[in-house]
């Protein structure tokens, strides 16, 4: 059993375990504000069109309600939200990459022998492979 508490400790204070509960957090906070977005002033500027408030259309089908404009808010819910959660993840992914340097292409290090064909270090004046002398090119 102690060792399995062991296991468990280490598994709950990785690194990885604490962003993401700390992300899921955030994350209800900020749905939280998506809600009221979408609730207290999306809604009702689209009811203004409908003439009723957006979330409280409904259609009766015998005894049971169907609440279709609560559904349609959860979409839009949805849609904003993911849609913040794009730009943040495009937003640091610029961050990302503008502290990355691009890649210069390096000096060649191998040459390959005129003779057999064989790739050889580049300051190398004769083969290993087939051991032709190799004539200096910059002359």
């Amino acid at each position: 059993m102690k060792k399995f508490l062991e296991e468990f400790k280490e598994f709950a204070l990785r690194g990885n375990v604490m962003d993401l509960a700390v992300g899921v957090i955030i994350g209800a906070a900020f749905q939280a504000i998506i809600d009221s977005l979408v609730n207290d002033i999306i809604s009702p500027a689209i009811g203004l069109f409908a003439n009723t408030d957006f979330s409280d259309l409904t259609a009766k089908i015998g005894d049971v309600e169907i609440r279709y404009g609560s559904f349609i808010t959860a979409i839009i819910n949805f849609i904003i939200m993911a849609f913040i959660i794009f730009l943040i993840v495009k937003g640091m992914n610029a961050l990302a990459s503008l502290g990355k340097k691009e890649e210069v292409d390096a000096a060649p290090t191998e040459k390959c022998c005129p003779y057999c064909k064989s790739m050889i270090p580049i300051e190398a004046t004769r083969c290993p492979h087939c051991t032709s002398q190799l004539t200096d090119e910059k002359s």
